[in-house]
């Protein structure tokens, strides 16, 4: 082992022996230790997220994350606008060319067949998904990037697509939840979302609460905001910002790329933790196999 090896190793160590002193382990960390995380998403690239939902995020210095399903004429026709969210910080995120759901899924009755997911090969599908990441990229120049899957469907002719993409994503969202329950055992490649549909201010606040006492994160996925469908009031929407606006030292609103980067760093670094862990020598005295010892 050379000198630098050895001296980071030393360093480790100390750190491991220091955070077993302390007991149990600590809570999730958030970057300016904050209690918890909250992700403001907005699906399918709807008139009323650029009429209502940008402005207000904006008037509240907020930063939202906006998956957009690149065939909608919302994207075509008002093009500019999306550019401008970009490049004045809201995150633009992938939710496919088409928004391809399964037509027998329960309560999917709406599903016509040129939006099939149940007829499409799942290597076509993949495709698609990496062409839509490549017409964002025209959008808004960046290359890293989250995608939500459309209705929660990762199966295409019986074959998950949503693996074959996984590689070309930060972090993926897919099917409903609540509040996250453990940080440290959250897949990057499956965090379930809540979809606010008709909530209160109230109703929505409460959520985040929630998570601050869980110290984990809440990843609201609104579509409608003061119109459109699956509709959460412009009201409700406000009073939500106000909130997250007033409590920013305990609660960290931010895109959900830049949640799911710090998430997946910090879960790395508990990971090492617990590996170095193993190393301890137990109270009893008798040492176990320790890279702290090793020659």
């Amino acid at each position: 082992m050379n000198l630098g090896a050895f001296v980071r190793l030393a360093a480790l160590c100390v750190l491991v022996s220091t955070t077993a002193s302390r007991g149990a382990e600590p809570r999730f960390a958030w970057p300016h230790h904050e209690r918890a995380a909250v992700s403001l998403a907005y699906d399918d690239a709807l008139a009323s997220q650029l009429d209502n939902a940008i402005p207000a995020l904006d008037r509240f210095g907020l930063k939202g994350s906006f998956y957009l399903t690149l065939a909608s004429p919302t994207v075509t026709h008002r093009l500019e606008e999306w550019r401008a969210a970009a490049a004045h910080g809201h995150e633009l995120g992938n939710h496919t060319l088409f928004h391809q759901c399964s037509a027998t899924a329960k309560g999917h009755e709406w599903v016509t067949p040129d939006v099939d997911l149940d007829t499409l090969d799942a290597t076509r599908m993949a495709a698609q998904v990496r062409m839509a990441n490549s017409m964002l990229h025209a959008i808004d120049g960046r290359t890293e990037r989250t995608l939500t899957v459309p209705c929660g469907d990762v199966m295409a002719r019986g074959v998950d697509y949503v693996r074959l993409v996984r590689g070309d994503f930060v972090a993926i969202k897919l099917g409903d939840a609540g509040v996250v329950p453990d940080m440290a055992a959250l897949d990057a490649y499956a965090v379930g979302v809540t979809v606010p549909n008709g909530a209160t201010g109230a109703q929505l606040i409460a959520l985040v609460e929630d998570a601050g006492r869980r110290g984990t994160m809440i990843n609201f996925t609104f579509h409608g905001i003061g119109g459109d469908y699956i509709t959460t009031s412009s009201q409700a929407h406000e009073d939500l910002l106000a909130y997250l606006a007033a409590h920013r030292d305990v609660y960290w609103t931010d895109t959900f790329l830049a949640i799911m980067k710090h998430v997946k760093s910090q879960q790395s670094a508990r990971a090492l933790g617990t590996h170095m862990r193993e190393f301890e020598i137990p109270e009893s005295g008798q040492p176990k196999p320790s890279a702290c010892g090793r020659k």
